[in-house]
């Protein structure tokens, strides 16, 4: 009997939840932008009115978020993107698929990265233990921000989590390099070379080891052409020069011992091979 009250419940509770869908439906969307889901109550409401069903009611809402963003003309609908999809965190914190698909609507359909980071840093706050999360939002910062501060905190956060995919470590330190922070990427690099046990994992982290030097020491070398050009006003004819006039103590060789390519005309400096081709 107590489960059949329970069922009648819940089945009004939806009977009324939908009138009041569709009456709020048939006012015009341009007397009230987002008339269409100004309903829907918050997650804590919600959970209480369903009796105890709220994974039931989050995948509801869910099913229905999935639809009303894939109706295009609908122009205001990303405005409550970020509402929505915390009701139903609210109603089901370890339902992860949300999280996901709310992040990408954001990110492809809505063009909002920042708005994926709050969708993705809430699935992490409440699944701590879920790597993708953060994984994610690092994606989301290097590709389509291209800021690799951000990045690399995400990757950084991942890395802590079991579980976390190996390559984050990678992305970790190509995110400093990125940064041209070549001290921490070096250090990076470095561990990961030395703690591999694939011999491809060592192969790429060899090359990155050979382009983070190398950077180095490009930027090194052109510094010092700087420094050249305004004492005699123009290059060197060659990198040596660069040593008899007491500007460096040696010139930088790369990795494998090679000179580096100096063009006197150009005051291009670069590496004798290429470093993803070693």
């Amino acid at each position: 009997m107590k489960k059949s009250f329970i069922f009648v419940i819940v089945i009004l509770s939806c009977t009324v939840f939908m009138a009041l869908k569709l009456k709020i439906d048939g006012i015009p969307r341009t007397k009230v932008p987002g008339s269409s889901i100004i309903y829907v109550p918050t997650g804590k409401y919600l959970k209480f009115a369903s009796f105890g069903n709220s994974a039931m009611m989050a995948d509801l809402i869910y099913l229905w978020a999935i639809q009303f963003y894939s109706n295009y003309y609908i122009q205001d609908r990303f405005d409550y993107l970020e509402h929505i999809f915390s009701i139903i965190s609210d109603l089901d914190p370890r339902y992860l698929d949300p999280y996901e698909i709310g992040a990408l609507i954001a990110v492809y359909e809505a063009k909002d990265v920042e708005l994926a980071f709050k969708i993705l840093d809430m699935g992490l706050e409440k699944n701590p233990g879920q790597w993708i999360f953060p994984f994610q939002a690092g994606h989301y910062a290097q590709m389509f921000l291209k800021d690799f501060i951000i990045a690399r905190d995400y990757y950084e956060k991942t890395m802590k989590i079991e579980g976390a995919p190996s390559q984050t470590e990678r992305l970790a330190a190509n995110a400093s390099f990125k940064m041209m922070d070549y001290e921490t990427a070096w250090q990076s690099w470095r561990e990961i070379y030395q703690t591999a046990t694939d011999d491809r994992v060592k192969k790429i982290a060899a090359n990155h080891l050979y382009n983070v030097k190398a950077s180095r020491d490009i930027e090194l070398i052109k510094k010092t052409l700087d420094l050249y050009s305004e004492k005699f006003d123009r290059q060197p004819l060659n990198l040596g020069q660069l040593v008899r006039e007491g500007f460096l103590s040696s010139v930088p060789k790369d990795m494998d011992e090679k000179d580096y390519i100096y063009n006197p005309q150009t005051g291009e400096v670069r590496t004798a091979t290429v470093w993803s081709k070693r």
